[in-house]
């Protein structure tokens, strides 16, 4: 799974040809950038390629601009930031270097607590601007093998473990 751009990330974006365009840009908790001539543009659950092809789809209404001419250089991390809150033994906002799986995050908590309903935990997030909430069950994800068991934890999520 590629990196997934997220919220206070530092990004520096540079176009080949016009160097006046060129910015070192931090990601607003919004999920979007302010860019020149572009103005508001989502940045939050793309990678960085994807940016790139965003951006330089956009600025083609101003600018003579080919294909590769746009990079994204991600410059810092500062995203992977993850809430776990309900049922768990320590819960709060943790904050990770890396990606890392739900049972990652949960453990960071502490674990679970006697009373979790470990069936019905969720997954808020904003992917693409959208919001989403998905559903696990606990034991069924520690009882898959191999990367089946790999639910990956995106920057900003929120676990909540009623």
């Amino acid at each position: 799974m590629d990196y997934r751009i997220g919220p206070s990330d530092v990004l520096t974006i540079r176009v080949r040809r016009n160097e006046d365009l060129n910015q070192t840009v931090t990601v607003r908790p919004d999920g979007k950038l302010s860019l020149a001539l572009l103005g508001d543009v989502v940045a939050a659950g793309l990678t960085p390629a994807e940016l790139q092809s965003e951006i330089e789809a956009a600025l083609k209404e101003y600018v003579n601009i080919v294909a590769g001419e746009v990079t994204v250089i991600v410059d810092a991390v500062h995203s992977y930031r993850v809430s776990v809150l309900g049922e768990v033994r320590q819960p709060g906002r943790f904050e990770f270097q890396i990606r890392v799986s739900v049972l990652d995050a949960l453990a960071q908590a502490g674990g679970l607590t006697e009373f979790a309903a470990r069936s019905k935990i969720q997954i808020f997030r904003t992917y693409r601007g959208q919001n989403e909430k998905l559903e696990f069950d606990y034991d069924q994800l520690v009882k898959s093998q191999g990367t089946a068991a790999w639910v990956p934890v995106l920057p900003g999520d929120i676990i909540l473990v009623p």
